[in-house]
């Protein structure tokens, strides 16, 4: 089981982002893990702290994701999950850890390693 979970979901060419508050960097919404939480339980509770008016559709689990960071070290565990359809006003629920969220496309930005190695892998360079 990972250590956290992640949500893409693109529309248009574009894919939703948050960014963190403590380092400016964006990624795909989601988080850690709690104690006996399972994979998607912990993207939903993630979502509706971070994302309150979100709507959700179906997820399905795209990979997990375990590695090591290569410029930090720092080991990645997240399950990622993709998401059919999104909707929905994007309020900031959770201001302490995240101060904006947006549609765009997902080059030339600051994105954390995680969020980096999906973009890749799902948004190749044409």
């Amino acid at each position: 089981m990972a250590k956290s979970s992640k949500l893409v979901a693109a529309k248009r060419g574009r894919v939703l982002l948050v960014r963190r508050r403590r380092d400016g960097r964006w990624m795909f919404p989601g988080g850690r893990k709690r104690q006996n939480e399972n994979d998607k339980d912990c993207l939903k509770r993630e979502i509706k702290e971070e994302l309150p008016k979100l709507k959700v559709g179906r997820v399905r689990l795209w990979k997990e994701v375990k590695s090591k960071n290569r410029h930090s070290g720092r080991k990645m565990s997240d399950a990622i999950f993709i998401a059919k359809n999104a909707s929905g006003h994007l309020a900031i629920g959770d201001k302490k850890e995240i101060d904006r969220a947006i549609w765009r496309k997902p080059r030339g930005i600051r994105l954390t390693a995680t969020s980096r190695y999906i973009r890749d892998k799902l948004f190749p360079k044409r």
